[in-house]
């Protein structure tokens, strides 16, 4: 006769733990998107990050975990009654993953997991932002996130990791979220820059980073978060959870490694926001994977991420869309690259449960053969077409209706003052000056500011790098 339910102290304490570290990441986020962005719409950036932990956190609340992790309905969403917000789950029955064979699940109270999942939901509406900066209306962009997180995200966690056709059916792999964030916030991001165009000057003019200090800040909040964020998804305190805690150092600091080392090629000056950036691709590739293959694999995995996605930034430009921060080349790219390394290196001699509970297979470099890369590409495709299509059209009907960008008056003189009235720095200029501390934080003039009475400088027949800044 199965005992009375109970609680696993530990492995709530790590979850609850786990819970406020990716909590933290998307603070960070907005660091490292603020201090990316130039000067004159940093708060904007910013707010559009703090506003996904609002409205995001409510609707999760209210329905979207329902239609995530209820119970199955179809393949592509949960039941969205099963775990609705007018409900209340603190009966000592409510544990997650619980049954009539082991009411005690994992020993973590159903609120708890909920929670965990919740500030998931959250980074990946979030991380869509930092493509469309400078431009976006802050309605617009509440508008799309409501959208996008209700059609999009809750019913892709269902695929991936609720029991529907991605988890259940197809048996792909994605231990923390290569294709359920990564891949689908890029996806989108890239759908909605294409709606929204390209800034005003881009790619003519330097739209550098203005805090480089910011976004060193920003990317160690995410590194030190993204703990919690895969080696939490192993949910309980295990060996695995302490293999998906190692792969993820291992490959972050290999990705520093190869987007360096990309930079130091190309141009012989490895930069600061280039460490920084390959710390996130490393971070992004390894989510899908971290539980599910050997550290060597997931230090080779890094060096690759980070050279590739260093090498794949470029692509707006020779392709003409806007990535502001690089969403695509960081997070598409990275999420793709990590995602399909499972076909390549999962084994089932790190983790049974590749098998036992997913159903999936060994990669090829495991004697598994191609049947498992097929799978991963196949998610990868199913979740790209989708975030794109839905992504597309949301942003093509605000724009269209209420309007998602900001009249051109605004992006010249500043999107934080037009959407928010103020500015992240007090830019008076002091003893009655000429206003260059407005022209050296880009607002004012459209070139990111030359002073009255300067003579403009000729427009460079290159784009110039944004990646270093002025």
């Amino acid at each position: 006769m199965p005992e009375a339910p109970t609680i696993d102290g530990a492995n709530t304490t790590w979850l609850l733990v786990s819970t406020a570290l990716v909590l933290l990441m998307t603070p960070g986020l907005a660091l490292f998107y603020g201090g990316l962005n130039r000067a004159k719409g940093v708060l904007n950036m910013m707010m559009m990050s703090f506003s996904a932990i609002g409205l995001i956190s409510i609707l999760w609340w209210f329905y979207g975990f329902s239609v995530a992790f209820g119970t199955d309905v179809n393949g592509f969403w949960g039941d969205p009654g099963a775990y609705l917000g007018t409900k209340t789950f603190l009966a000592e029955t409510d544990l997650w993953g619980a049954t009539a064979e082991n009411p005690s699940g994992i020993g973590v109270p159903l609120y708890v997991f909920m929670a965990f999942q919740m500030v998931f939901a959250v980074i990946t509406v979030a991380l869509i932002s930092g493509a469309i900066a400078d431009r976006a209306k802050f309605a617009g962009w509440l508008l799309f996130a409501f959208g996008w997180a209700t059609l999009v995200y809750f019913p892709v966690a269902h695929w991936v990791w609720g029991g529907g056709i991605i988890g259940g059916d197809i048996h792909a792999l994605d231990f923390a979220g290569g294709t359920a964030v990564h891949i689908n916030a890029g996806a989108a991001a890239l759908a909605v820059v294409l709606v929204l165009g390209k800034r005003l000057g881009w790619p003519r003019e330097g739209m550098k980073p203005h805090n480089i200090p910011l976004v060193a800040l920003g990317a160690g909040l995410l590194w030190f978060g993204w703990f919690g964020f895969n080696a939490g998804s192993e949910l309980t305190v295990d060996s695995v959870a302490g293999l998906a805690f190692i792969n993820t150092q291992l490959a972050t600091a290999a990705a520093v490694l190869g987007w360096i080392a990309v930079e130091w090629v190309k141009s012989r000056k490895p930069t600061m926001v280039g460490a920084s950036s390959g710390a996130i691709a490393g971070l992004v590739a390894i989510t899908p994977a971290c539980g599910f293959i050997a550290p060597w694999a997931a230090v080779l995995l890094g060096i690759v991420a980070g050279v590739v996605c260093a090498l794949a930034v470029s692509l707006k430009y020779r392709l003409g869309y806007d990535d502001s921060l690089d969403v695509v080349g960081v997070h598409f790219v990275g999420g793709w690259i990590g995602s399909l390394w499972l076909g390549l290196f999962a084994t089932n001699s790190v983790n049974a449960a590749i098998t036992d509970v997913v159903g999936a297979s060994d990669g090829l470099f495991y004697g598994g053969g191609a049947t498992q890369l097929g799978r991963q590409a196949l998610a990868g495709l199913i979740v790209t077409v989708w975030s794109f299509g839905v992504a597309w059209v949301l942003a093509f009907v605000i724009e269209k209706t209420i309007g998602f960008r900001v009249k051109g008056e605004a992006e010249v003189e500043g999107i934080d003052i037009a959407e928010h009235a103020e500015s992240s720095y007090d830019l008076s200029p002091a003893g009655g000056g000429t206003g260059s501390a407005f022209a050296m934080a880009g607002i004012g003039t459209p070139g990111g500011g030359t002073t009255s009475g300067a003579k403009p400088e000729a427009e460079p027949a290159e784009p110039v790098s944004e990646k270093v800044a002025g």
